[in-house]
């Protein structure tokens, strides 16, 4: 009978037991990160048309264009935006929330394919860069044909793609052998969530570039005439180090520097949190505003996270009126 007892507990006990746990000999399974909040968003984006704006070595390289739905009255401003995924991946889709919420600030917003870096390959970071300034050259080029202002364009890009839009305004020489040089590719403005700015060996993507790494390091390349600037950072960011190096430099050469820091947060946070992926949009249309870029306040304005804070360095721009271009760009 006491044995009957025994074994009667042992089952109510075994079946108690969270069913999460792991089997003797057997190690846990790895906890589940939460979905990744733009991701999440870009799904079910889909842009108002696909272009082809490069044909390099048999592929073709698209930008993804999206348009408010209003009709136009004159050209409209341009943000263009870069993917990240350190050069090797990623997809143009990733921000597909971004160019659609500045089609919906009456910007053309175009997200850009380019080809990605693979060790071993002859596509390297440099084509990257190239594909990056390609871009901007053909949007420019093409404006009236896109409805764009061609004096009021916003490079943006997240990690890598916040590398390649800095590289639109800083790499000067670093250009496609067929590309039209006579039509600049520095924007107006630069929109940089946790970019790679630094790539020296205490920065992000030394080995990836190889000993020619200062010619890609935008903190090693600032110049002055570099467009006002608009940079995203968290503290607990590990991944891409130079920040205060890049505003450092940016300060020295007088240009215009916001810089948004977030309190241990982590490497593209803006990605990953719904509260703060709002803030950003937040902080982006104000800085754009105070550009001239968008003229209209938005109908759902977002409350500033209160453990955000910014700083804003340099020379100001007449409030309204986009700067000049860097004209060696």
């Amino acid at each position: 009978m006491k044995t009957a007892i025994v074994y009667v507990l042992l089952i109510v006990f075994a079946f108690s037991l969270p069913a999460s746990l792991p089997l003797p000999g057997q190690t846990a399974p790895a906890a589940k990160r939460p979905p990744n909040f733009v991701m999440q968003l870009v799904k079910t984006i889909q842009p108002t048309r696909t272009l082809v704006y490069k044909k390099i070595n048999g592929r073709e390289l698209h930008l993804f264009v999206f348009e408010p739905k209003d009709k136009a009255t004159r050209p409209r401003p341009c943000f263009v935006s870069y993917h990240g995924g350190g050069w090797t991946g990623g997809s143009a889709r990733m921000m597909f929330s971004f160019t659609e919420w500045a089609a919906k600030q009456g910007m053309v917003g175009i997200s850009v394919e380019y080809r990605r870096y693979k060790a071993g390959t002859d596509v390297t970071v440099f084509d990257c860069v190239k594909d990056a300034r390609s871009a901007m050259r053909h949007i420019r080029a093409h404006a009236a044909e896109l409805g764009v202002d061609p004096d009021r364009i916003v490079a943006n890009g997240a990690s890598a793609g916040g590398h390649l839009a800095a590289a639109t305004a800083l790499f000067t020489g670093v250009d496609e052998a067929t590309d039209d040089l006579s039509v600049p590719c520095a924007p107006q403005a630069l929109v940089l969530f946790s970019p790679v700015i630094d790539t020296s060996a205490e920065g992000y993507g030394n080995k990836k570039i190889g000993e020619r790494w200062k010619e890609l390091s935008p903190a090693d390349r600032v110049v002055k005439g570099v467009p006002p600037t608009l940079l995203f950072y968290g503290t607990g960011d590990t991944l891409t180090p130079g920040t205060g190096k890049f505003q450092a430099a940016m300060t020295r050469a007088g240009n215009t520097i916001e810089l948004v820091t977030v309190e241990g947060a982590g490497h593209t946070y803006m990605f990953k949190d719904a509260a703060l992926y709002a803030d950003t949009l937040r902080r982006m249309e104000v800085f754009l505003r105070d550009l001239g870029f968008i003229r209209k306040k938005s109908s759902s304005l977002f409350p500033m996270t209160e453990n955000v804070k910014s700083s804003r360095r340099g020379a100001e721009t007449q409030k309204g009126k986009p700067p000049r271009l860097c004209a060696s760009a």
